[in-house]
């Protein structure tokens, strides 16, 4: 039988079960394989006033903040597009 996709949906390849992770949006526990990963970066700071702070030599600290998404948060959020039957048959780069 033919495979929708060759990756069956995951990153695992042959590795056995994964660990699992729970959506920034929705609390489902999705494999972490299967998951969605944005990382992202809080400003602290407003623009302008970060700017004067640089110009006189100051370090601004931007933590970075980790969202893991279920597909259908993913698809939802625009994170994921879904695609055409056409192009989902294509191999190669996806983006």
């Amino acid at each position: 039988m033919p495979l929708k996709r060759a990756s069956r949906g995951r990153r695992k390849g042959g590795k056995g079960s994964s660990g699992v992770v729970q959506c920034t949006n929705c609390g489902q526990t999705v494999p972490k394989d299967k998951a969605k990963k944005i990382t992202s970066r809080l400003n602290l700071v407003e623009h302008t006033l970060a700017k004067e702070l640089r110009a006189q030599g100051a370090y601004i600290a931007a933590p970075r903040i980790l969202k893991w998404y279920c597909i259908s948060c993913a698809i939802h959020f625009g994170i994921l597009k879904i695609r055409s039957e056409a192009s989902r048959r294509q191999r190669g780069r996806l983006r």
